[in-house]
């Protein structure tokens, strides 16, 4: 058996930790034993395989580097444990302070896969370059960079992040089988609270700064008022909701701007849509927007890295500039007031080919992936 420990910051929800969660299940059993290193208290913990979560007491995603050097020790104490072949890192505090452990560990095989990135524009200069220079330095031990998107791909390229023996395109994915869902739409709004002759806005995401909820909550405040017909959801849970909650009551839009909180039944709310808006400032791959593509949804969301992977400006959706509140109302307002256009690039969506965004056959190419490493670094099986 070829023993892989994955490592991950934490277990929230979260396009990483979902995909995780499913190549650790996944992954061939006659061929794989796997664990998965966690820092505590997720919410996910509970999805983990019996038996296969290991906690990492300090892991954590805030930086603090006395608790980050014992986070650090911590996973070293568990691979020299469980003494892996292959190490895989996901989230960027995991897979800085995992390859590390890794490394000093003397692991044959070491790979991270992009989610996104623990740097961006928006950071400070210095913070920014310095995070550059760590992922610059893990880099140069770790023995393939995976990323979810072309546009992560260019990027980590842009920034001198690996050459291109080390770049693995594998794209975040999806149970494609699972969308569109078949559940009864008239229901669902009914459930939800949304009247039937509504056009539903929806957004999926958490109240995190990188997921950017006050974009889409200004743009729902804006357009409500002059589209009587409109009822905005922004699905996602996190500290700012009842903040949010509170917000939308004061304007009086509680059955207009709604936010159900964290659901399991995402793929019938998208079902029971007519617009999907995504206003992410930094992304990996948006898996929430595969889903609406899936669906058949037409689709208004920021350039945000990904993005472009699915929606063609135009066609199937409207893709806008980070931040631009405006340009995000107006496409949202055409979408809103063109029931023929919401039909015409819901076909579009609803034909395109997504096969590369299966989640199996994710699970497919990094077992692929594993298979050339060991053989290449001609690392022992046990």
């Amino acid at each position: 058996m070829i023993k892989v420990l994955h490592i991950i910051t934490k277990l929230e929800f979260g396009g990483a930790q979902g995909n995780t969660l499913h190549t650790v299940s996944h992954l061939d059993k006659n061929i794989f034993e796997t664990r998965l290193a966690a820092g505590p208290g997720g919410m996910l913990e509970d999805k983990v395989p019996p038996g296969s979560l290991l906690t990492v007491p300090h892991l954590a995603r805030p930086i603090n580097p006395l608790r980050d050097l014992r986070a650090l020790f911590e996973l070293l104490g568990i691979i020299r444990d469980e003494r892996p072949v292959i190490v895989h890192t996901h989230s960027s505090k995991a897979g800085i302070l995992g390859r590390l452990a890794a490394l000093l560990a003397g692991t044959p095989v070491i790979i991270h896969t992009f989610h996104g990135f623990g740097f961006h524009e928006r950071q400070a200069a210095p913070a920014r370059r310095f995070f550059v220079l760590l992922e610059r330095f893990c880099a140069l031990f770790t023995d393939s960079l995976v990323f979810v998107s072309s546009a992560n791909l260019d990027y980590a390229r842009d920034y001198d992040l690996c050459g291109t023996d080390k770049c693995s395109l594998i794209r975040s994915g999806i149970p494609l089988g699972n969308y569109p869902s078949r559940a009864d739409r008239a229901a669902k709004r009914r459930e939800l609270g949304v009247p039937q002759e509504a056009v539903l806005i929806v957004s999926l995401g958490n109240f995190k700064p990188q997921k950017n909820p006050a974009d889409f909550i200004t743009a729902a405040m804006r357009l409500a008022g002059a589209h009587k017909d409109a009822v905005f959801m922004l699905v996602g849970g996190g500290e700012g909701l009842e903040a949010a909650r509170g917000r939308a009551k004061k304007a009086g839009l509680e059955q207009r701007l709604l936010f159900p909180g964290w659901r399991e039944d995402s793929a019938e709310i998208l079902a029971a849509a007519d617009i999907f808006a995504l206003t992410s400032l930094w992304e990996g791959l948006p898996r929430s927007l595969v889903e609406a593509v899936k669906t058949g949804l037409p689709s208004v969301c920021y350039k945000t890295d990904g993005v472009t992977d699915l929606l063609y400006d135009g066609a199937n959706g409207f893709v806008v500039e980070q931040g631009d509140v405006d340009a995000f109302c107006m496409r949202l307002k055409e979408l809103i007031e063109h029931p023929a256009l919401r039909a015409e690039m819901a076909a579009k969506a609803a034909g395109a080919d997504l096969s590369e965004f299966d989640i199996d056959y994710m699970v497919r190419r990094q077992e692929a992936l594993y298979m050339e490493l060991l053989k290449k670094k001609k690392a022992p099986l046990l």
